[in-house]
């Protein structure tokens, strides 16, 4: 809910709504009323109203009841934004994310008329969606700033209008669909080594992408029931590269059951001639599934065949890419049996390739590991979560109204229920004053103990404790808490340790004189270097030495690429090793 402007919940022309409506949960006749007020009210005193009636029966204790009325004040909230702000914050954070893709359709946008939201949704849905807690509750614990909100729910409309009944029973798919189908997708999904012209990078209509898995689903073709999962699961299905023609080829061919899904990706037949080649492009004018199984492809081929296979079955799939000792791979990871995920199908462990990274096709940006790891344990579907979610609901709600204790007592119940709520920890930080170093840091350690066992969230908090102490005049011990990150992850998360190093570096290459540059480089590669092959040379490597070629210190940056070459050993003619004989060339 961080990601709606809104009204002040707290505005002066709330409506009142009766006290004993608070006391029990929405029933359909409080929602028409609620909807009936619009046209003299307005959606802002409504949300407010709603707002202050949630907050009075969570301060009764009667949190379940409170959960229940938050969501009709969201939506409230939600429906009551003009559509042509809605797009206006939704440009302004995509392009500050660096987002922004040729594909989006900024002047269609910018026409966008000054009506509310609730224009786009039909009165029968504008009830249905007040009233359903599980898929409000889904919405809003799945929406993003990144999610386009006019197109969200003009999809919703029209997957609603399609069929009432499915959409009932399939609301999460639904779901799904609109929360990525609301922007096109950009030219580097789903990889990048196919040309436009063999893969158009398209994403289906919504309603036929609706109904081709809900009828895979009713006809037992999928290897997930589909209306048991979530919507957080089913963006992962739905985010379709391939034409529906290819995807019912692949339910037609590949007969792989669940616990087989992996070995879908050895079905296509590596070519070694193109690696030797180094043709890493995909050199034929189709990328069919069909023509991918007959003439065999390289890693991010087979990765993108299985991929797509597994989500002609309704199962979803990420492709993951990342970087080895002496190469970059492609691999994939599923949604397998008791829903769990299963990350390494078709990954090469001797080559210490570090987690991957997965586009996230909700927003199109790099999904993150712990993000992954929250979906494989399920725990936001227990108890504890669920009780943790509603503190957290309205400790934010309080930081709206400028209750900042009672924000921070919410929020600390939200993280003693359950540790790995982030966005409760993420709360409880904002309610600590700026200036007060000590209380801030404290809580950074917790929380950095809380989620030790996901490391890139406990190098974010490592990160940001240091960066504290460095902001009052602690630099030493700063970075000694820094290099705990390395430590830690050294001989399992190597790209945390790279993260570290290209920070280092990077943050030397500014303003640093020659001598010290080199002396940081060299001691950075001698730390991180050895272990961590292509990674530590894309991230580190290339950037200083573009850096120092950019001062006009060609020789050094000779130097620096030659040093380099000794600790991190590529072997004799691999990817890494051509590469850096490509630069070192350059260098001349």
């Amino acid at each position: 809910m961080g990601m709606l402007a809104g009204f002040f919940p707290a505005h002066a022309e709330a409506v009142n709504f009766p006290g004993e409506w608070f006391l029990h949960q929405p029933v359909p006749e409080k929602i028409q009323s609620v909807l009936a007020a619009v046209p003299e009210k307005g959606w802002g005193p409504i949300s407010a109203g709603l707002y202050q009636g949630a907050l009075g029966a969570y301060e009764r204790g009667q949190f379940d009841v409170a959960e229940s009325w938050y969501y009709v004040a969201a939506w409230a909230e939600t429906l009551g934004q003009t559509q042509a702000d809605a797009g206006r914050r939704w440009l302004e954070t995509v392009s500050r994310a660096r987002l922004l893709n040729p594909n989006v359709n900024q002047q269609a946008i910018g026409s966008l008329p000054s009506e509310p939201l609730a224009k786009l949704v039909p009165p029968n849905l504008l009830a249905w969606l007040l009233g359903d807690r599980a898929f409000s509750a889904a919405f809003f614990d799945q929406l993003s700033a990144e999610d386009y909100l006019p197109q969200v729910l003009a999809i919703l409309r029209d997957l609603h209008a399609a069929d009432p009944h499915h959409f009932a029973t399939y609301g999460q798919l639904a779901l799904a669909i609109a929360l990525v189908y609301d922007s096109p997708p950009p030219n580097y999904w789903p990889h990048g080594q196919v040309k436009p012209a063999a893969l158009p990078r398209q994403l289906p209509q919504p309603v036929d992408a609706f109904n081709f898995f809900v009828d895979s689903d009713l006809h037992g073709v999928t290897l997930h029931k589909l209306a048991t999962l979530s919507a957080s699961e089913l963006k992962f299905a739905v985010d379709l590269a391939a034409p529906f023609s290819e995807l019912q080829w692949a339910q037609r061919q590949i007969k792989s059951t669940l616990a087989q899904l992996t070995k879908t990706y050895d079905l296509v037949r590596y070519r070694n001639d193109r690696l030797e080649a180094q043709q890493y492009v995909w050199p034929s004018a189709s990328y069919e599934l069909a023509r991918i199984y007959s003439e065999g492809g390289i890693c991010v081929d087979q990765a993108y065949f299985a991929s797509q296979a597994g989500k002609a079955r309704g199962v979803p799939t990420l492709l993951f890419r990342g970087e080895g000792q002496d190469g970059r791979h492609a691999w994939f990871g599923y949604l397998g049996a008791g829903q769990r995920w299963v990350l390494d199908a078709g990954r090469y462990a001797e080559q210490r390739f570090v987690t991957g990274v997965a586009i996230d096709p909700q927003t199109w940006a790099d999904l993150s590991d712990h993000d992954l790891q929250f979906l494989s344990e399920g725990f936001r579907k227990l108890p504890p979560y669920q009780q943790s979610r509603q503190y957290e609901l309205f400790a934010k709600l309080y930081l709206r109204l400028g209750k900042t204790k009672e924000a921070a007592a919410a929020a600390r119940k939200a993280v003693n229920a359950e540790r790995r709520n982030l966005a409760g920890w993420e709360t409880l930080l904002v309610t600590v004053e700026s200036a007060d170093f000590r209380a801030r840091e404290g809580l950074l350690r917790e929380a950095e103990l809380a989620l030790q066992r996901y490391p890139d969230l406990n190098a974010f908090f490592v990160r940001a404790r240091a960066e504290s102490m460095r902001a009052r005049g602690e630099g030493s011990a700063a970075d000694f808490e820094e290099r705990t990150i390395a430590r830690k992850n050294q001989g399992a998360r190597f790209d945390l340790a790279v993260d570290q190093a290209a920070e280092t570096v990077a943050r030397v290459i500014k303003d640093t004189p020659l001598p010290e540059q080199m002396r940081v480089f060299r001691l950075t590669l001698r730390q991180y270097g050895e272990a961590t092959g292509m990674d530590f040379y894309d991230r580190v490597v290339v950037p200083f030495v573009n850096a120092l070629v950019a001062q006009q210190h060609r020789g050094d940056a000779k130097v620096a690429l030659a040093e380099a070459r000794l600790v991190l050993k590529p072997a004799a003619l691999s990817q890494l090793d051509k590469e850096m004989k490509t630069l070192a060339e350059s260098l001349k």
